[in-house]
């Protein structure tokens, strides 16, 4: 099976100790910089094909990610790759101590659809940087970003250190079936527990980047006017196939009228039409299908209209939605916003933590001690307070999940890190050393062990 061959061949070159280099890890960071930027049009007419995303989305959210990633990493790996100092304990003195990051060897990753050149190409420029060699699975539910991916680096790349496969399940089952070092997975909890099952029969380490509902508090001492627009603006981006979009909002029920008709104008300020450049399709008949199900037509505050032939849902908001509705079920991952109400913060706060561990959380207050509860009571993967989205593109930020919403995360060093393993060294003198540990034991020895431990 020619996975199974490219993957011998990728083990091979690896223990030649070539990806190893500095600059070997540079060149071909910047080759893959120059492919972007020299292939942009290809970039941009493929996805576009898959579901109408505009050449400025995908500038923004997509390939200005990668360039960023491998920017980071261009003026970071030297640093990143040096073995750390760390203390020595009295019991090894004298020597030395330190930390080797190394990398792990052949890695898979398996991309996502929504996003897919940044959730596709970003965990790979980590594997690569941290000397990697590396299998990329993007989705083939974007078919056509996926085939543009394959044609840039097949063409430009040894595939004995860099390959993109393309298929669908059936494909990604075979590969599943190899024994990797690394196995990074974006995409639903559902399928990766079937990634997580396959690495555990290798003990393969993996991450997994997940999903789940996450929500968005809004409290009655928040700006509406600020919350409205950016919750809209995150919630509604790329037709709302954002695995961090708000899912739901939570507002305080005192506010809760004033708070939808802030909703409400900003929808309509942005004007998000069938053939806006602001706004996307939705990928495939069936993920349509499936929301305009989760509409429910007697909740219905503002929006609705459905365009089969286009794949278009309206930005929708859903209002008295009760957390038994079938839209509280699932991730959304639509332009579908429930909007749920609370009487306390700390009702609110103990609704979140009765279900699954969000992937993001959101809080619109102006109160510190509700931002103080909100981080201390809610476990969530990454958030924002006063803000939605945005904490990804912060580089200093790790990015993952917890619980069911992720295993492990990158971004930044934290991507480097998650492609190494951190290999512990004491260098010993050879000199010096009291005969405190060897044999024959005796009362005195054992009283100065005591003391030394």
């Amino acid at each position: 099976m020619i996975f199974k061959e490219i993957l011998e061949e990728q083990k091979e070159f690896f223990n030649s100790q070539k990806t190893k280099s500095l600059k070997f890890r540079k060149m071909y960071l910047e080759k893959l910089k120059d492919l972007l930027v020299k292939n942009e049009g290809l970039l941009y007419d493929a996805i576009y094909a898959d579901f109408g995303k505009s050449k400025f989305d995908t500038l923004t959210t997509e390939i200005s990610f990668v360039i960023k990633d491998i920017d980071y990493f261009l003026n970071n790996v030297t640093s990143l790759s040096k073995p750390k100092s760390v203390r020595t304990n009295l019991a090894n003195q004298f020597g030395s101590s330190k930390v080797y990051p190394e990398p792990l060897g052949c890695t898979l990753v398996i991309g996502a659809w929504n996003y897919p050149y940044q959730l596709s190409l970003s965990p790979m420029v980590g594997a690569l940087a941290a000397g990697n060699t590396c299998i990329l699975k993007p989705s083939e539910i974007a078919e056509n970003s996926m085939k543009a991916m394959a044609k840039i680096i097949n063409e430009n790349f040894p595939k004995e250190y860099l390959f993109v496969a393309e298929g669908g399940v059936e494909e990604t089952t075979e590969i599943l079936k190899l024994k990797f070092d690394k196995i990074f997975f974006t995409g639903s909890p559902r399928v990766g527990q079937i990634v997580y099952e396959a690495a555990a029969k290798h003990l393969t380490p993996v991450t997994l980047e997940l999903g789940g509902k996450s929500p968005a508090i809004v409290t009655s001492s928040a700006d509406f006017e600020v919350a409205a627009k950016r919750i809209v603006w995150g919630k509604f981006l790329n037709a709302g196939q954002t695995c961090v979009a708000p899912d739901y909002i939570l507002v305080d029920e005192k506010v809760k009228d004033s708070f939808l008709d802030s909703l409400k104008s900003y929808i309509e300020k942005f004007n998000y039409q069938p053939d806006s450049e602001h706004y996307t399709q939705i990928i495939n008949d069936k993920n349509f299908e499936r929301l305009v199900k989760l509409i429910n037509q007697e909740k219905i505050f503002m929006g609705g209209k459905t365009d089969a032939a286009k794949r278009y849902i309206e930005p929708t908001i859903l209002q008295n939605v009760t957390w038994d509705d079938a839209v509280m079920q699932e991730e959304i991952f639509g332009p579908i916003l429930p909007v749920l109400t609370f009487k306390s913060f700390n009702e609110a706060l103990r609704q979140i933590a009765a279900y699954e561990k969000p992937l993001s959380a959101y809080l619109f207050t102006d109160k510190s001690e509700e931002k103080e509860e909100f981080i201390s009571k809610i476990s969530f993967g990454g958030g924002c307070i006063n803000d939605v989205v945005m904490h990804l593109s912060n580089d200093y930020l790790p990015f993952g999940g917890v619980g069911n919403s992720g295993i492990g995360n990158y971004h930044g060093k934290y991507g480097f890190e998650a492609f190494s393993h951190k290999k512990a060294v004491l260098d010993r003198a050879t000199w010096g050393e009291p005969d405190l540990k060897y044999p024959p034991y005796t009362e005195k020895k054992l009283t100065w062990i005591k003391k030394l431990l």
